[in-house]
């Protein structure tokens, strides 16, 4: 596969910089650590700005080329999970109950490698903006940099970004026009009635029983609801209730997601499930709070900007090493919303195959850096080309 050659000869030194944040996992929007190395890396390049502290730890660092253009954002998340980790490597997690099992310090290696080489050689005309991003994985990294004005106040014109893929050979990459990631929207509902003993159910107001009802009513959204042309999700996978065989308990709750690729399905879901349940308890004697945590925007590529990322990754990956898929995916990513404020395109780049992304033991494959890196370098050169 054609990797430039001066990342290629990095490949070493990408290693180093991805285990040492593996080893050191910060997680949501508390990555201090990891963007104080990274501004380190940075400097060291000689980009020509950085600025710190964008969304807390978030970081936008600046190149520019040799010549007047637009400004194209290239992003790459920082954060790791609350998790612990089983790989047995040398430089496995030293935090325990924290690890990098998403390949975001494999990310982070990828754009600073496509850094160095930007700010040495400057082979384009216009600005490349480098976007170092926290709290992918609780959907508040992205929101939180661009409600900052990232976008206006760096004049961002496009957005890209890759994800690690385990489930696809070794340099391929894999993306889509439009929509790509679905939007992700979570619920919480708590029950409250009056306990009682078991055997004397007449005695309660049984929220368990009102659960049960729900979860079943739940169900008939996506099947009665939804528009049987639309790709939707409803999950329940909490269900938490009781503490002994003969009391029914004073509470009970359900939690789950949902996934869809547009606004108005999420709000649809929304409201029907606000609906039933407030319909169920009043029917049944009980009282019912429904929330919604933070969603997540559809992850929506565009027309034109997919094009062009495909035809970079083509290039790359040689021959036979794009797949454009078919179907949308019903994971989430906050990335969506750097894409709702500028076009741009996502895509995934194999690592081989192997366990996957939040499994305990999954870990980068850290010879696909170079690819990523020559990846967001020949994107720049071919969407800012001199002349």
């Amino acid at each position: 596969m054609p990797v430039l050659n001066s990342i290629a000869d990095s490949a070493d030194e990408m290693a180093g910089w991805r285990q040492h944040i593996h080893q050191n996992p910060e997680i949501g929007l508390d990555c201090h650590q990891t963007a104080a190395f990274v501004a380190e890396r940075l400097r060291a390049f000689g980009v020509d700005e950085i600025h710190e502290g964008i969304g807390k730890t978030g970081i936008v660092a600046l190149i520019r080329g040799r010549g007047e253009g637009s400004v194209i954002g290239l992003r790459a998340d920082m954060d790791a999970l609350p998790m612990p980790e089983t790989t047995g490597k040398d430089y496995a997690s030293q935090v325990e109950g924290r690890m990098h099992a998403c390949g975001h310090d494999g990310h982070t290696t990828m754009l600073l490698g496509a850094a160095k080489y930007l700010a040495e050689t400057r082979n384009f005309a216009g600005t490349v903006a480098l976007i170092f991003q926290p709290a992918e994985e609780t959907g508040e990294g992205a929101h939180a940099m661009v409600n900052e004005g990232i976008m206006d106040r760096f004049d961002v014109s496009q957005v890209y970004a890759l994800h690690t893929s385990p489930m696809h050979d070794l340099g391929t990459f894999c993306t889509r026009p439009g929509p790509y990631m679905a939007a992700v929207g979570d619920f919480d509902i708590r029950i409250k009635g009056r306990g009682g003993h078991g055997a004397y159910p007449q005695r309660s107001q049984d929220p368990v029983a009102a659960a049960l009802v729900m979860g079943n009513a739940l169900q008939t959204i996506v099947a009665r609801n939804a528009d049987a042309n639309d790709e939707v999700v409803l999950s329940i996978t909490e269900i938490h209730a009781g503490s002994a065989f003969n009391v029914i308990p004073a509470e009970a709750r359900l939690g789950g997601t949902i996934r869809c690729f547009s606004t108005e399905a999420r709000d649809m879901v929304r409201r029907r499930i606000r609906e039933i349940c407030e319909g169920v308890a009043a029917g049944m004697g009980v009282t019912v709070e429904v929330r919604s945590s933070i969603d997540l925007d559809p992850t929506i590529n565009h027309g034109l900007e997919t094009a062009l990322a495909s035809e970079v990754a083509q290039e790359v990956s040689g021959e036979g090493g794009l797949l454009i898929e078919e179907h949308p995916h019903m994971g989430g990513e906050d990335f969506g919303a750097m894409l709702a404020a500028r076009p741009g395109c996502f895509l995934f780049l194999g690592q081989g195959k192997g366990p996957m992304v939040h499994e305990t033991n999954f870990d980068f494959n850290d010879a696909v850096a170079p690819v990523g890196a020559s990846f967001f370098a020949r994107l720049i050169e071919k969407a800012l080309p001199l002349g």
